[in-house]
């Protein structure tokens, strides 16, 4: 009983620290927020009206907040198949020995380690359609009828923020799945290969199942990086043209410091964490078993 009792206060003392920090500093915000999203309030006034529901339920019948979510929706699943393909295709092009992957391995991390406000203002420049470098090039090619002021175009804004998106997001999926591929023994796809199994035939039965827990981590950090996205299309577009690019933080950004509406907001914040808890636990679900554990 002693032992036991000793090790339980061992295990109590190591983890107290770390369970106050994140009780402190994440438990007790989402609590807050709960709370704020129940009152009518501007955000500098001490006096705090609670109107219950009253935020949810104008939520619910806002427009814009309906259009935020799906445009939200849309980039997590366009990050969701390109990023995982393109990831896999240049974390399976890097386990070479080539010149290209050599190359492949000194940059792919670059857009990564660049600040997103860079990002931004850099993709800005060559989307812009006088002096651009998209639209030069597509000049260049004979093409020049097809350049258009991407991020002020309606059609084109959402797909052109994703591009951006993408881009800054790739290197660091890339990683993951390389560190993947680099975990498969050996033996496994050699013998594989003795079985006849080569190209994409051994890819996809073979690789793709073995990436199973990279795959789970990848779907959960996609639905969180989409969720969060905020300063690149603020940046960008602040939401327009016509509300076309319009995510559910910058609604909330709006709504918080254009408006003064911080019950409104914080209702905004609630409802995207409640999405973004909702989606990353699907995702937990449908990955909860290994499929090669049941063979």
């Amino acid at each position: 009983m002693k032992k036991r009792a000793a090790r339980t206060v061992f295990i109590v003392s190591f983890l107290a620290p770390a369970v106050l920090i994140y009780g402190l500093f994440v438990a007790y915000p989402v609590l807050q927020s709960l709370v704020l999203a129940c009152y009518r309030w501007r955000g500098v006034s001490a006096q705090r009206k609670f109107v219950g529901l009253e935020n949810f339920k104008k939520l619910a019948q806002d427009d814009v907040f309906w259009r935020a979510m799906s445009n939200n929706l849309w980039l997590l699943v366009a990050a969701a198949i390109v990023m995982t393909v393109l990831a896999v295709g240049l974390a399976h092009a890097m386990q070479t020995s080539g010149r290209v992957a050599r190359v492949l391995r000194s940059v792919y991390l670059f857009p990564q380690v660049i600040s997103l406000v860079v990002v931004a203002i850099l993709w800005m420049f060559l989307y812009n359609p006088s002096f651009g470098l998209i639209a030069g090039l597509l000049k260049v090619v004979g093409l020049g009828a097809w350049a258009r002021p991407w991020l002020g175009d309606p059609q084109w804004a959402l797909p052109a923020v994703g591009i951006v998106f993408l881009w800054h997001g790739l290197g660091f999926f890339t990683m993951l799945y390389s560190a993947g591929l680099q975990s498969i023994p050996a033996e496994v796809t050699e013998a594989a290969g003795l079985d006849g199994a080569v190209g994409f035939q051994r890819f996809w039965r073979i690789t793709w199942p073995l990436l199973w827990s990279v795959k789970r981590i990848s779907a959960v950090y996609i639905v969180i990086n989409v969720m969060n996205v905020f300063a690149l299309v603020y940046l960008m577009t602040q939401g327009g043209p016509d509300r076309r690019t319009e995510v559910m933080l910058t609604y909330l950004y709006e709504q918080a410091f254009q408006n003064s509406q911080f019950g409104y907001a914080t209702a905004l914040a609630v409802a995207n964490f409640a999405l973004a808890m909702l989606l990353s636990l699907g995702l937990m679900f449908a990955f909860r078993r290994n499929p090669e554990d049941a063979k």
